[in-house]
């Protein structure tokens, strides 16, 4: 049985917004990543923000592909940022040192002006 996981693309000033919610697991992670990566696909000339407001869990797989997409966005002289992770989110991407290489803000509205 697939976990329940959403996630909705937005776009503000040209900049792509993922806003994730529930939970990236081994049941949903292949689906919900290979659907990004055909929304994203060339990764060029992307300013790109992974609001995880609303996650609740991620697996390692989820963390994989995460540093993976952002290995082709800087690749490609694009942005990526990471904004609201829950607490245990948060600890999580922190243990696995993903905050060190994807930059991490608190809020959407940091990402946001970041990019701007």
């Amino acid at each position: 049985m697939e976990t329940l996981i959403e996630v909705k693309q937005n776009e503000e000033n040209g900049i792509l917004i993922y806003e994730f919610a529930w939970e990236l697991d081994e049941t949903n992670a292949d689906k919900t990543f290979w659907d990004l990566y055909k929304a994203i696909w060339d990764f060029s000339n992307k300013k790109i923000i992974f609001n995880f407001k609303n996650l609740k869990y991620l697996n390692s797989k989820s963390i994989w592909y995460i540093a993976d997409i952002y290995t082709n966005i800087e690749e490609n002289e694009s942005q990526m940022y990471i904004s609201n992770c829950d607490e245990w989110v948060k600890d999580v991407l922190e243990l696995v040192w993903i905050t060190t290489i994807v930059p991490t803000v608190d809020t959407l509205k940091e990402a946001i002006d970041s990019l701007s």
